[in-house]
């Protein structure tokens, strides 16, 4: 569930500044509020920042397929950046798995700026899941 997976997330990456919105079935939307921190020079959101919150989000979808599986990990992704985020705006991350398989699961996430119809990135993920954790 969401009460769970956000749970988890505070007791595993307690550094973690993103907010977990929506959980469902294959997918999840997670926010950043991105602080100076996730700036780079200009005042846009930086490319790892956006990156971070695309793999998290993907993460966090898998999880809610598989329970609360610490070493599930990034075995590949690709991200494309499309656009500037809007200045000052949380970015949104929606998330979802195209094929869950027993050792691997792959999806893709779009990242927007907040109220804006156009994706900033794209990425395409794939993780690895540890032996045992899927039907």
């Amino acid at each position: 569930t969401q009460a769970e997976l956000d749970a988890f997330f505070a007791e595993t990456f307690p550094q973690s500044d993103y907010v977990v919105e929506a959980l469902g079935p294959m997918a999840a939307r997670l926010r950043l509020a991105p602080a100076d921190g996730h700036l780079r020079p200009g005042g846009t959101v930086s490319g790892p920042s956006i990156f971070g919150l695309a793999d998290v989000a993907f993460y966090a979808a898998l999880l809610g397929e598989i329970g609360p599986v610490a070493l599930a990990v990034t075995t590949g992704a690709s991200i494309d950046f499309m656009r500037k985020p809007k200045p000052g705006a949380d970015l949104v991350a929606d998330a979802r798995i195209l094929k869950l398989g027993r050792r691997l699961a792959q999806g893709d996430v779009l990242v927007y700026s907040e109220e804006v119809a156009d994706p900033v990135a794209r990425a395409s993920m794939t993780y690895s899941i540890p032996p045992g954790q899927v039907g």
